[in-house]
């Protein structure tokens, strides 16, 4: 579970802390033939997914996907 709040916390951080991507957004270098400030986002939209996606395989093993909540009477 430490590793999802790791992952998903580093997401969240890189896509709400302006000053990371302004202090990169100058850079010229393209990564993979793509600009840094595009892969910027792409690199924090798949870190955001991956972090996701670990969490439901952790919560699958655990038997946790696919409870359905308890109905309750009215």
């Amino acid at each position: 579970m430490t590793i999802f709040w790791l992952l998903f916390g580093a997401s969240i951080l890189l896509a709400v802390a302006p000053p990371l991507y302004l202090a990169g957004s100058g850079i010229d270098t393209p990564i993979l033939g793509i600009p840094f400030s595009v892969a910027y986002w792409i690199v924090d939209a798949l870190l955001a997914t991956g972090a996701v996606w670990l969490l439901w395989v952790f919560e699958n093993i655990r038997g946790e996907v696919g409870e359905e909540p308890e109905e309750v009477a009215a």
